[in-house]
């Protein structure tokens, strides 16, 4: 037994699976076992990614591996942060959010399951949401005291209107796949399992149209976030 390699430690999965097809770069959310929540780790890396996407890529699709797109903040490594904490903590999600709205190429979401909490937020950083029927949308924060720190307080209502993310903060109210595309939340549903493959399409689409260089969003979608 003492002389015995010790075991070692197992590996860590990669919070994100980054793949590029073409001049498309695919950029998964990989923890499938908590509905791919959002912790600081996984954050850093988005941002990482964007900072430092590569010269000859034209278009990202972001999306989740498993069954869910995001069921948002990971509760189980919340911390308490004072008043300080919490705005610098807030802060670097903007950052990172920023960094997919204003990204020099078009960013697609790809949802399915829970787009809930911080994980509609990231959705609604993108600059087109393509949905599965299994997608539903809710803002879980009202519910339990907290705020949505992500920019959804500015995207979302951008998206669906103020009185429907105030129904959502306030009641709870889970909006289903095919209300998502009636009311803003996506602008194509697919059938089950198409999600990915249409953000690709749309993706390669964009790529063929000889529109690179140009400005990929309007100019109305691309004003500086009012910090909320």
């Amino acid at each position: 037994m003492g002389n015995a390699e010790a075991a070692a430690p197992a590996a860590q999965p990669e919070l994100l699976k980054v793949e590029i097809t073409g001049r498309v770069m695919t950029v998964g959310l990989n923890r499938p076992a908590k509905r791919n929540a959002l912790n600081d780790g996984i954050i850093l890396a988005i941002g990482d990614c964007f900072a430092n996407l590569p010269d000859d890529i034209g278009a990202v699709v972001i999306h989740g591996i498993g069954e869910h797109f995001s069921s948002g903040l990971d509760l189980s490594e919340l911390t308490d942060h004072d008043a300080t904490g919490g705005l610098l903590h807030s802060q670097m999600w903007h950052r990172v959010f920023d960094r997919i709205q204003y990204s020099r190429v078009p960013v697609i979401a790809a949802l399915k399951g829970a787009v809930i909490g911080g994980g509609l937020e990231l959705a609604c950083a993108a600059h087109i949401r393509v949905a599965e029927p299994s997608a539903y949308y809710a803002l879980p924060e009202g519910q339990r005291g907290i705020f949505v720190g992500g920019g959804g307080s500015v995207r979302l209502p951008r998206l669906i209107g103020v009185a429907r993310m105030t129904d959502m903060m306030l009641t709870g109210r889970v909006y289903s796949a095919a209300e998502g595309a009636a009311y803003g939340f996506s602008q194509y549903l697919t059938d089950a399992g198409g999600a990915l493959a249409k953000a690709m399409e749309l993706a390669i689409d964009w790529i063929s149209s000889g529109l690179e260089g140009k400005k990929a969003v309007p100019p109305v979608a691309s004003d500086r976030l009012v910090r909320d």
